[in-house]
Parts: structure tokens; C-alpha cells; sequence
């Protein structure tokens, strides 16, 4: 087995112009994140002060101390982590649903050709239509529960996963796939060692697309049937005119979403560091091979 200690002495000691660059770049990321939590305390700062003086009405835009005290009580009534929890369930089976089928409809349009030119016009019209139109139809159809709203979320999410995913494997590289193909792979070979791998960024792109449209379609749906979620909190919070809850509810959303965006770029780097592990083993075996 050929060994390469010349190389793994170069990745642990490093240049000083490389530990200078590394150095620099983390300032300028510890820059960029300080400037991030400033823009957001500046916010609220500048909310806050307008509505003390009388600039914003705070029964209309509700104001920072409100909006926390608000919070506050619900979560101490244990209302909040219930509400919280119905609309990430629901959010979260829309993503996966969207995403699995998504991602398996692409497959089979790729894989045949001939469907998916009878389905591209479909897609299209599909992708233009507004969904939300679709949600008294689910209802009536499924009744006014989660399942109406799941099914709102998947129908929303869906079409963008395909288009997305199959746009990318048509553009996958055709001398890749004839180079695969002249060695003998088969449809299924090519898909897996070469289409997929090849479009990962593309998946995780639609992955990052899909959390913005299935908090659209639970937060719709909720909107439409639900006696429980975030959605369901702003509906009343505006019917009641408590402007602090509706603003509160929507600050919960918003959170809630950068953290299930922020689980996808984990997942996102947890693969590319699987692909990179997997192409080094493959490697590897090559270089024994040779031997």
C-alpha cells in the first residue's frame, strides 16, 4: 500500500502566508456575523424608540416590550411549544413529502424521456398556477385537519422540487454519462454514479427552496382550517386586534424557519463531506490496485 507521509506533514504545518489568509478570513467572518446581530439589535432598538415617542402607533405595530411580554405569557401557559410543535410537524412532513416525491417524480422523468415531454406543459402550468387557490379543494376534499394542510404544503412544495431536480439532470455533463455509458453502465449505473452525484448542489438547492414554500403552504393552510399553529395565532391575534401576538407569532415563524434552513445546510455539508470521504476511499483503492 503506497503511504504519502510528505503530503500529511504539508496539511499539518502550514505556510505562514496560508495561517496569515486563515487568520484574515476568520475576522472577516466574525465581522460579517457581528454585523448580522447588529443590523437585528438596531431593529428592534429603532422600533422600540419610535413607538415610545409616539412615531409608530403601538396598538397598530406593537412594539419590541410588548411583543416579548406577549411571548412570554405563552410560554408560561405552555400554549406557545404546543402551537410551535403543530405547525413544525406539519411543516416538516410537507418538506420531506415534497421532497422524497419530488426528487422520485424527477428520477422517472429523466429516466423516460418520452414522459417527460408529455409532462413538461403540465409541469408549467402547474408551477404558474397559485396553489393557494388549490386549498378550499383539499379541504372540502380531505376535511379540515392537518392532513388538508399537509397536503396543501406538498402541493405547493412539489412541482418547484421537480422542475429543480430535473433541470439539473438534464444538464448533467452527456460526456460523462457517454464516457459511463461506453463502459458498459446501465440506465440505473449512470443515475447513481453519475447523475446524482454530479447534482448534489442541485438537490440541496431545492432542499433550501422547499423549506421557504412549505412554510408558505402550512402557514396558508393554517390560515384556511387550523384551530392549533403559528398560523392559527396570527388569525386570531388579528381578529382580536392583539397586534403583539400577530407580531410575536410572526417573529416565532421566522425563527423557526432559519432554523430548519439552518438543519439543511448541516445536512448539506454532513453529504459533501460523506462525497469527499467516499471519492478519497475510492481513490485509495485505485492506488492499491495499481501497486
Amino acid at each position: 500500500m503506497s503511504t504519502f507521509p510528505e503530503a500529511g506533514a504539508a496539511r499539518e504545518s502550514l505556510s505562514p502566508e496560508r495561517a496569515a489568509y486563515l487568520r484574515k478570513r476568520r475576522r472577516r467572518d466574525r465581522a460579517i456575523l457581528c454585523a448580522k446581530l447588529a443590523v437585528i439589535v438596531l431593529f428592534f432598538a429603532l422600533w422600540e424608540m419610535l413607538a415610545r415617542v409616539g412615531v409608530l402607533d403601538p396598538f397598530i405595530f406593537s412594539q419590541p416590550t410588548r411583543l416579548f411580554s406577549s411571548l412570554s405569557r405563552l410560554v408560561q401557559s405552555g400554549e406557545l411549544f404546543y402551537h410551535v410543535g403543530v405547525t413544525t410537524a406539519e411543516a416538516v412532513a410537507g418538506f420531506v413529502l415534497g421532497t422524497v416525491f419530488g426528487t422520485l417524480i424527477a428520477v422517472l422523468l429523466w429516466w423516460n424521456p418520452f414522459v417527460a415531454k408529455v409532462a413538461e406543459p403540465y409541469l408549467v402550468v402547474l408551477n404558474a398556477l397559485p396553489k393557494i387557490a388549490l386549498g378550499p379543494i383539499f379541504i372540502v376534499w380531505l376535511g379540515a385537519g392537518p392532513t388538508a394542510i399537509v397536503v396543501i404544503t406538498l402541493a405547493i412544495s412539489i412541482v418547484v422540487s421537480i422542475l429543480e431536480v430535473l433541470n439539473g439532470f438534464l444538464a448533467t455533463d452527456m460526456g460523462m454519462i457517454r464516457l459511463a455509458e461506453t463502459f458498459g453502465a446501465s440506465k440505473g449505473q449512470v443515475l447513481r454514479k453519475v447523475v446524482l452525484p454530479a447534482n448534489f448542489d442541485t438537490i440541496l438547492n431545492s432542499l433550501k427552496v422547499s423549506v421557504g414554500m412549505s412554510w408558505v403552504g402550512v402557514i396558508v393552510g393554517e390560515f384556511l382550517v387550523s384551530r392549533a399553529g403559528i398560523g392559527y395565532l396570527i388569525v386570531y391575534g388579528s381578529q382580536v386586534f392583539q397586534m403583539d401576538l400577530v407580531m410575536g407569532s410572526v417573529l416565532i415563524l421566522a425563527v423557526i424557519a432559519a432554523l430548519m434552513y439552518l438543519v439543511v445546510l448541516w445536512l448539506g455539508r454532513i453529504g459533501r463531506r460523506l462525497q469527499r470521504s467516499d471519492a478519497k476511499a475510492k481513490g485509495e483503492g485505485r492506488g492499491d490496485s495499481l501497486e
